[in-house]
């Protein structure tokens, strides 16, 4: 009996960072809480989609994390340092001609 292991538990995850601050956190609380409140008024498939929407809105608002945002930010950084490749290949290849 004295073979048994302990079995250690995962570790937390950690939270996502918040990219969403101020107002715009402001504007999706308040928006979130409006889409839900029309969405269970009016019923049906179509309320349905309100109040899932109005979710996803008011989630965004608490937690202060997007993910569709963070997407957005990580894309532009990338074509951020492919123009700055480019310039600078642009640039090593302009200075063998002001060499020659």
């Amino acid at each position: 009996m004295s073979d048994i292991k302990r079995i250690e538990p995962a570790p937390f995850q950690t939270p996502p960072t918040q990219n969403v601050q101020g107002w715009e956190r402001i504007a999706s609380t308040a928006g979130g809480v409006v889409m839900v409140g029309k969405g269970l008024r009016r019923g049906g498939v179509f309320g349905l989609i309100e109040v899932a929407l109005g979710g996803v809105a008011l989630a965004r608002g608490i937690t202060g994390h997007s993910s569709a945002k963070s997407f957005f930010e990580k894309s532009r950084q990338n074509m951020a340092n492919v123009r700055s490749k480019i310039e600078r290949a642009g640039e090593e290849l302009k200075s063998p001609k002001t060499g020659a």
